[in-house]
């Protein structure tokens, strides 16, 4: 029930996801204008996880401002604190990796497309996706709680986000340039157990948020 709430109000209110469709587009457009094409890995691999991460700051700080201070005391005498978090990072998950896919296949489309194994590099892309729709969720909730302070974004997730996206480089560069798996599957696993973690610790600390 709550899942299907999330999806209603972004349906009743798509201004915000079609902003953030318009931003990606217009940032690949620009991206085709200084280069045309991109041939060397490394720059093409970064800078399309520049535009993926921008977006999906974009589409995950305002997860809990949507919901409004009386749907927010609704929920809080009704809903479990677990299920809340939960059915709002499974949302953000659904939402950032469609953002992803599209947006790489746009990306590819525009610049270029180096990558060798189109597989592993979409099962790179879900577990980005997952790792940042998680981390973003439970700051956005952090953020909320602080008054909106959008500062607090940057100051929490900096520490988390920078190893996860260090290891989401190197798998996707790795997977990029057709490197062997077994060369890049640490860096997957890596995710994976980063992913866990995080989900993990939004299960364990909300609640004692959702009290306040």
């Amino acid at each position: 029930m709550l899942l299907w709430k999330e999806f209603t109000l972004e349906f009743r209110n798509r201004n915000a996801l079609n902003g953030i469709v318009l931003y990606v587009f217009s940032t690949i457009f620009i991206a085709y204008q200084s280069f045309r094409s991109v041939s060397d890995v490394p720059v093409w691999n970064a800078l399309l996880w520049i535009i993926l991460l921008f977006s999906s700051v974009n589409a995950v700080n305002k997860t809990f401002q949507n919901d409004g201070s009386g749907r927010q005391y609704y929920f809080y005498l009704l809903a479990d604190p677990v299920a809340v978090i939960l059915s709002k990072i499974l949302y953000n998950i659904i939402l950032l990796t469609f953002l992803s896919l599209v947006s790489a296949a746009f990306y590819s489309l525009v610049l270029g497309n180096p990558v060798q194994q189109y597989g592993n590099f979409i099962l790179v892309l879900l577990l980005g996706s997952i790792g940042l729709s998680s981390l973003l969720t439970m700051v956005s909730a952090i953020s909320y709680k602080s008054g909106n302070a959008m500062g607090m974004i940057a100051v929490l997730g900096f520490p988390i986000m920078i190893p996860l996206l260090i290891t989401i480089i190197k798998a996707s560069k790795g997977v990029a340039d057709g490197l062997p798996f077994s060369t890049y599957s640490k860096y997957l696993v890596t995710m994976a157990g980063l992913d866990i973690l995080i989900i993990a610790l939004s299960v364990i600390l909300f609640p004692y948020l959702w009290r306040d």
